[in-house]
């Protein structure tokens, strides 16, 4: 079944719940014109919580015998060109082996960094077939000496934002509609609930947070003055982001990013990005220009301070940071047809 430059039949391993970056990137497939099937790993979990973490943790016979047994038979039936793997935590050898050799090519797409010094308990199984695939999606520059002295095949790809859901908002958008101020969507990962208090009680700036587990890191009094919305997702999320004057990224360093996939997604709403200061970041927008930086959390605090109260250089800053997000294809269409490239590179 050789891989050919046009339409491919392409099968998805990955959550496809709307709202999830994996549902986007599902339909960032079918956009570019190939005929995706997703197949869903994540509807095995077992409905006991208790079970459903060890399975995780543990991803082995018998826990994952019946996924992988249906996977193959999903093969078996689609028949695909390519089979995309987003974040395969729950596939042994045997069924990887039996698609390639259908002719079949096969894609590792992570997000996460199963090689990073963040813990997540959940890579076991895939640190026994992660050689076996034929192209490996990278999005931070510390995975590109492992894979190269590997000699894994790769491609450095950015986290992406999905275009159906991440756009400007409507004309006329302004200060009148912003009702955040010093706004973070997100999760409370490392230094980010004390930052943030910082932000609030000793630089006195109005900080609005949306998030999960928020309650988990801030006291109650914190925790009611600061956090406005639990999870945001898809229009709230958007919605969330045209609200604010100042939007507030960071990069998970455990985690090994180089790029918060959210400072592209704020970027492609037209928001101000107000982001930590890496090499990342200054490689996909240019520094006060596209995106304004910070260090630490006196100077998060010094820019804050002089940006919010000033809605012209805010607008032209995110206007300017929206045209780099579309110019240089941080969308997902644009990142996926690089990846399926590649792809036909390694056939010759």
């Amino acid at each position: 079944m050789p891989l050919t430059p046009g339409r491919r039949r392409i099968l998805c391993v990955c959550l496809d719940s709307p709202g999830e970056t994996s549902f986007y990137r599902l339909s960032a497939l079918r956009r570019l014109g190939h005929e995706v099937q997703a197949f869903n790993p994540w509807r095995y979990q077992p409905a006991n919580p208790w079970f459903a973490a060890l399975k995780i943790r543990y991803p082995v016979a018998p826990l994952v015998a019946r996924v992988n047994r249906d996977l193959l038979r999903a093969v078996d039936e689609f028949r695909p060109d390519v089979v995309w793997f987003d974040k395969p935590i729950q596939f042994t050898r045997a069924p990887i082996e039996s698609i390639k050799r259908t002719g079949a090519k096969t894609v590792c797409y992570i997000q996460d960094a199963p090689f990073g010094p963040r813990n997540d308990g959940c890579w076991y199984q895939f640190y026994k077939v992660y050689r076996l695939f034929d192209l490996h999606c990278l999005f931070r520059n510390a995975d590109i000496p492992r894979y190269a002295q590997w000699g894994l095949p790769w491609i450095r790809i950015h986290l992406s934002f999905e275009p159906t859901v991440h756009y400007p908002p409507p004309p006329g958008w302004s200060d009148a509609q912003r009702t955040r101020g010093v706004s973070y969507v997100g999760s409370p990962y490392e230094e980010r609930p004390q930052f943030l208090q910082a932000l609030s009680d000793r630089y006195g700036l109005p900080v609005s947070i949306s998030g999960p587990r928020w309650q988990r890191t801030l006291t109650p009094d914190v925790y009611s003055r600061l956090v406005t919305d639990e999870y945001l997702a898809d229009d709230r999320y958007r919605e969330a982001i045209w609200k604010s004057r100042i939007n507030v990224s960071f990069v998970t360093k455990l985690n090994e990013e180089d790029i918060g996939h959210k400072s592209m997604e704020i970027a492609a709403c037209q928001g101000f990005l107000l982001a930590v200061r890496t090499e990342g970041h200054q490689a996909v927008f240019e520094e006060d220009k596209e995106a304004v930086f910070f260090s630490d959390v006196e100077e998060c605090a010094e820019k804050c301070r002089f940006y919010l109260d000033r809605p012209d250089p805010r607008e032209a800053i995110a206007a300017r940071g929206r045209d780099r997000a579309v110019r240089c294809g941080y969308d997902n269409d644009s990142q996926f047809r690089r990846v399926l490239e590649r792809l036909d590179e390694t056939e010759h």
